[in-house]
This record gives C-alpha cells, structure tokens and sequence, in this order.
C-alpha cells in the first residue's frame, strides 16, 4: 500500500559517498538484509513483514548449500535512518534486500541499492512508477529494483472492472481523499477504466473529503441527495471507517468499494455495528480466508511462530523474501548480476498472494483479490484482474 509518500530530498544522495558495489556474502554463508520501520509511525507494517522474511528464512535454512542467514535493522520510520540502515546493509555484503515497507521510504533507499548493485525487492510499496526512473517512461525501469505488489493505478482499474461485473450499469459516485496522492491516484485509474468505452459507465458525483477528518456529515448529506447505485472512496481505514458508519446512520445503504487502504482489523470497530458493514468491498493483495494450499500451510506456520494471523504486508513480505531467494537459487551464485538477471526473469512464481510474471517494469503481472464484507464479516474473497 502506499502508505505514505515523501519527496527523496538530499538525505540519501549525501550518504551514497562511500557505497562499494556488488553485495556477496562469505564464502560460507548467504546473507540477506531488511530495512523495516520497527518503530515509529508506520510500526505495524514494517514489524508485520520483518517477521515473515525472518519466518521464510527459517523455513529455508540453507541456500546455494551455504547458511542462510538474516540480518534486518530498524529505519524507525524516518528517511535518515532508512538510509543509515541502506548504508549498513551494503558494508555487512549482503546479497538482497527486502524492504522498505512503504513507498516513501523505498524512494530514499533506491539510490543506494543502485549504486551498489545490490538487489531490493519492495513487498508493498505501491506507488506508480517506483522502480522507474522516471515514472513518465516505462523503459526507464532500475536495473536492481524490483517488487511484489500491485500498483495503485492497477487497483482502479481492478475496482473499476470489479463493479461493472459486480454491478451492470451501476451509476457511481466517487468520494476521495483531496489530500491523498493514493486516493487521487486510484480515483483518477477508476474514473478513466470506468467510463471508457469498453465499460461505458457514469460518475455521477464526485466528492472530497481530507485525511484527518472525523465529521464527513456535510459531504455525505450532499451525497445522499443524489442518485448513485455504488459508493467508491479510494482511502485509508482510518478515515473510511468513519465515513461507512457515518454513512449508514444518514440512511445511504449502497455498496461501498475501496482500496487496499482498508485493510486493517480496525476497519470494523470503527465502522460501528456490523450490520453497517455490509456490502463493503476492496481490493487487496490477500486474504486470509483463501483456501488455497500454500495459504493457509503459510498462515498456520506463522501463526505458529508469532500467535497472531498474518496480514497483507506479513503476506506480500513472505513473497518478497521468497522471490528473492528463489532467484538465487536460479542464478546459482550470490553474484548481483545473475541475482537481478534472475529476478527480472521470473515466471509463474507461486506465492501466498498469487501467482505472477515479473513485468518489464519490475512490477508482477497478478491479479489482485476482492475482498467482501457483509453484516461485519470477511465472506468471500475473489480474484480479479485488470485483463
């Protein structure tokens, strides 16, 4: 998800003095790294995934007939210690990264990484155009970059072809986050997939709203007078929560589809009673109620470890990690060259949040899971894609 974003700024750029090239480790271990936010704002999710990277490596145990070992550091959700730690892991010669988890943190990373030579599979930095160097030019692709998720523009088009088929000739109304580049991102993706000719669908009201609002009475009163069959707000949990209960008090009863944004445990208690969370949908990398095999082997192994049921980003970390040690074991070696060779040729990879081709872009080519909600409670999850 991307979580939040930042400009890069000078801090990475002042750092990357002294970077050596080409992460190898020794000649008996292979040694993997992590850049996580252990601690401060973004906590859960970097926490989340730094533990199912340490649950893949256990389970691997040995690779290339060498000791697998991992050493992950705390960026404290700050992008001078997300370089600090970049720095640290290119001096400790390890041969790939997993994270940073969100995409702020990812940009002042990437600079580092590449200078190195060291390959960096992000698990859930979805913001367009990360592993290009310039986002505007899909062949300006980083040459050790790479990723497991899905990009923001891909879920609104995904939303978009999920209520067309879900709901035929559904008049939408769109209500975003003004002050959310995610929000917008997947507002726009929505809009654009929606009413093209292939869908041929109506917006027909658009609304805003901004990240920190508790009262959405006088945007959802407005909205109410209006008729719409299917209610989009592309945001995060913390506000649509709020917006779903405060909605459902004022009588509006239509679907409501979302973003990967919502995908927290906290989206029912503050939607309120479960009846207000009914005919809820979003797009997501991952549910725990798939009954696919390698799924629920994954979720009872690291409930197992850690006592808690794994989320998207403990998910989308697993494939991260896995992805990553998969292409080493292809290359053969711990040389970077053959590593990113390997990555940017994966096909069919397997993972807990689907099945998927690395794309030119360094973004995999899956589908992404529609999650349901009804009176409260996780019903279905389904795959769709923007094909």
């Amino acid at each position: 998800m991307n979580l939040k974003k930042f400009g890069l700024g000078l801090v990475s750029a002042a750092i990357l003095a002294g970077c050596s090239a080409g992460g190898a480790s020794n000649g008996n271990t292979v040694k993997l790294g992590g850049n996580f936010e252990l601690t401060g704002n973004v906590a859960a999710y970097g926490s989340a995934m730094d533990n199912a990277v340490k649950l893949a490596v256990e389970q691997k145990g040995k690779l290339l007939d060498k000791e697998l070992k991992y050493v992950s550091y705390d960026n404290k959700s700050e992008k001078t210690e997300v370089a600090s730690v970049a720095k640290k892991l290119v001096s400790e010669k390890v041969v790939g990264v997993v994270g940073p988890a969100t995409t702020g943190d990812a940009q002042v990373s990437i600079p580092i990484m590449e200078q190195a030579k060291i390959p960096a599979v992000f698990p859930a930095t979805t913001g367009d155009g990360i592993t290009l160097k310039d986002a505007k030019n899909p062949e300006s692709v980083y040459d050790y970059i790479f990723r497991v998720c899905f990009s923001d523009n891909y879920q609104g088009v995904v939303g978009a072809g999920f209520v067309s088929q879900k709901f035929p000739n559904a008049k939408v109304a769109i209500l975003q986050d003004s002050a959310s580049d995610y929000s917008k991102g997947l507002s726009e993706a929505f809009e654009k997939t929606y009413t093209d000719a292939k869908i041929g669908g109506q917006i027909v009201a658009k609304e805003t709203y901004q990240s920190k609002d508790t009262d959405f009475q006088a945007v959802l009163t407005s909205l109410k007078s209006k008729s719409f069959d299917v209610l989009y707000i592309p945001g995060y949990y913390e506000e649509v929560g709020l917006i779903i209960k405060q909605a459902r008090e004022l009588g509006i009863t239509q679907p409501i589809v979302g973003g990967d944004g919502l995908s927290s445990e906290k989206l029912a208690e503050l939607a309120g009673n479960k009846a207000n969370l009914t005919n809820v949908f979003y797009t997501a990398h991952f549910s725990a109620k798939s009954t696919d095999a390698d799924v629920q082997e994954f979720i009872k192994a690291y409930k197992e470890k850690y006592n808690t049921t794994p989320d998207s980003f403990s998910a989308l970390a697993y494939d991260a990690a896995q992805l990553l040690m998969k292409a080493i074991e292809k290359a053969g070696s711990t040389d970077a060259q053959a590593i990113k060779k390997a990555l940017a040729e994966s096909t069919d990879f397997d993972g807990v949040t689907g099945t998927f081709t690395m794309g030119k872009d360094h973004t995999p080519l899956k589908s992404a899971v529609v999650i349901e909600f009804q009176n409260g409670e996780e019903v279905s999850a389904k795959e769709y894609s923007a094909q």
